[in-house]
């Protein structure tokens, strides 16, 4: 079977400086029609940085969407400063945690969430990390505490609910698979 839909229709419902939202008339396989409702956004890069003695580098910030602190791995849009995935991902360490990392490996690729959005952001492992002699500015409003966790430590936190953030389950869940 065809799964494939066809755009016949499209309006820009929303143009941000993080995201814009179509909304599209599609032709479906059987003919008809419906509506999709899209978030279009740029990329990212998320970031399992590891320290010298095999911690997470983890954050704590607030996000409003869902009205909470968060415990996330170090991550961030791809924007103008970028050449690439792998810049973004050394622009973050700076600006986010102040580290530079000797090694960047991509892990693997993902959409974060593919019912409502286009978002795909890679996933990094980052290591043998110095300390920046020069620090980007931070994003305005972002306000982080940094924290470095063991592995058993981050498992932890993910049994007990105290981490949800999916790309940071997945980073945890793929440095148990390292591991091994």
């Amino acid at each position: 079977m065809d799964f494939e839909e066809h755009v016949i229709g499209s309006e820009t419902i929303y143009d941000g400086a993080i995201i814009n939202v179509e909304k599209q008339t599609v032709r479906l396989p059987d003919g008809q029609t419906s509506f999709r409702e899209i978030v279009h956004h740029s990329g990212a890069v998320g970031v399992l940085a590891l320290t010298r003695d095999n911690k997470i580098i983890l954050e704590k910030q607030w996000r409003a969407p869902a009205k909470a602190t968060t415990i996330e791995i170090p991550a961030g849009k791809l924007d103008s400063r970028d050449s690439n995935f792998e810049h973004a991902v050394i622009r973050e360490l700076n600006e986010e945690i102040r580290y530079q990392p000797a090694h960047v490996e991509e892990l693997f690729g993902f959409y974060s969430s593919v019912g409502f959005s286009d978002e795909y952001m890679k996933l990094y492992l980052a290591t043998d990390l110095e300390p920046v002699t020069s620090e980007l500015p931070r994003d305005k409003g972002e306000f982080l505490q940094i924290i470095e966790k063991t592995l058993p430590q981050a498992v932890a936190m993910i049994a007990s609910g105290e981490i949800k953030d999916a790309k940071t389950i997945m980073a945890i869940q793929h440095w148990q698979l390292m591991q091994k």
